[in-house]
């Protein structure tokens, strides 16, 4: 199709990307500047975007002196374990649920949603007496869990709806070849699917990586706690070591930022095509 737009049209559309990109870089861009700056240039009257002199003391403090590799090597665990069970168990939830004979399966997708309804904030107390009396309190199996149920619904939507796109005959063709139903799915609806498992993988890892409530709440030890509880165990009573923050917020923020841009052309596919019905 020919390109009609005018001039101006195309300007205002660059002018437009360009406000957003500022708009959402600015502040990471900030935030790797802040973590090569001395504290006197943090708490200067006139804050520099370029770091003079560079240094590299807040990377220092924050793996030597305040371990961020034992938050980063817990956050991992748990991150990959949730997106993995997320994975598995929102698989097998979509594919029954699109591909299967199943009665109100609209029904059953709206609890599912509902799920998702509650504030964090409103269910944090009654999971902590849960984890307590199970004694599960200090441990990765607390985190996965609540975990799991945080991002479940989100995947098994976004599933069910690239699941309805793909052509039912290519079930009748399986069934007709002698396929059973474990293997329509493992063998040929999952692989014609990897863009959407690639982009509710992505959401539920972001998701694990970045939560705090629960963890702040289920851990009390180096041991067990994740990345955002760590940073925040950086500040104390009469100090707030910016530069510090800023090196573990730096520090964990680039892979995610490599991550998404890496599977973008999947993620955008996944997203998309849930909303379109063949």
């Amino acid at each position: 199709m020919n390109d009609t737009r005018s001039p101006l049209q195309t300007i205002i559309i660059y002018l437009g990307a360009l406000l957003i990109l500022v708009w959402s870089g600015g502040p990471f861009i900030w935030q790797f500047s802040t973590s090569f700056q001395l504290d006197k240039a943090l708490t200067s009257g006139s804050p520099s975007l370029i770091p003079d002199p560079f240094t590299l003391e807040h990377y220092y403090n924050a793996f030597v002196e305040k371990e961020l590799h034992r938050y980063v090597w817990n956050s991992l665990v748990v991150s990959l374990a949730t997106t993995f069970l997320c994975l598995f168990v929102g698989s097998l939830a979509a594919f029954a649920l699109s591909r299967l004979n199943v009665r109100g399966r609209f029904g059953i997708l709206m609890v599912i949603l509902s799920v998702s309804m509650f504030p964090q904030i409103a269910l944090v107390g009654p999971l902590y007496l849960v984890a307590t009396n199970l004694g599960l309190l200090d441990t990765y199996t607390a985190l996965i869990i609540t975990y799991l149920a945080l991002g479940l619904p989100l995947v098994t939507w976004v599933l069910f709806g690239y699941f309805e796109t793909l052509p039912r005959e290519i079930d009748e063709a399986a069934r007709m070849d002698g396929v059973s139903i474990p293997g329509l799915l493992w063998h040929i609806i999952l692989p014609m699917s990897l863009p959407s498992l690639v982009t509710t993988g992505l959401l539920a890892f972001i998701t694990a990586w970045n939560e705090f409530l629960f963890a702040l709440a289920f851990t009390s030890n180096i041991d067990r706690q994740t990345i955002p509880v760590g940073i925040a165990n950086f500040t104390n009573q009469y100090y707030v070591p910016w530069g510090d923050i800023a090196a573990a917020s730096a520090v964990v923020t680039v892979p995610l930022i490599v991550l998404v841009l890496f599977f973008q052309r999947h993620i955008i596919e996944g997203l998309t095509q849930g909303g379109i019905k063949e």
